[in-house]
């Protein structure tokens, strides 16, 4: 093949082989996601860490996931009965029952078991 100057050298096109450029774009992107979505999760961290110290302490977090029990407990009673639970069945849950299954989650999440959850912890998904 002879090639004239100025001219770009292309390969051959063979099915069923990755194209290097397209692996490589595919990479940047994915990596470019990962870190939107840890920037993002550290919008996220922000606002459940009450006391700015860059992590978020279990009680943080229990606290801040908590919000969904009081908005769904209408009768303000600390159960949430099957009424009160999304699609008004399953079986009633107490709001101390609701707390220890959040920090059970925490502790799942808490991946380096430092006992606080960082950025990279809070954007993995659930364990």
């Amino acid at each position: 093949m002879t090639r004239r100057p100025g001219q770009r050298l292309s390969l051959p096109h063979r099915p069923g082989r990755p194209r290097p450029g397209l692996l490589l774009c595919a990479g940047l992107l994915a990596a470019s996601a990962a870190v939107a979505q840890v920037e993002r999760t550290g919008d996220y961290l922000a606002r459940m860490d009450t006391d700015g110290d860059g992590r978020v302490s279990e009680a943080e977090y229990v606290a801040w996931m908590g919000y969904a029990f009081e908005r769904m407990d209408r009768d303000g009673d600390g159960v949430l009965s099957a009424a009160e639970l999304p699609g008004g069945k399953g079986k009633p849950i107490t709001l101390e029952e609701h707390r220890r299954r959040l920090a059970e989650r925490f502790r799942r999440q808490d991946a380096d078991r430092d006992g606080y959850l960082d950025a990279r912890e809070l954007a993995a998904p659930p364990r």
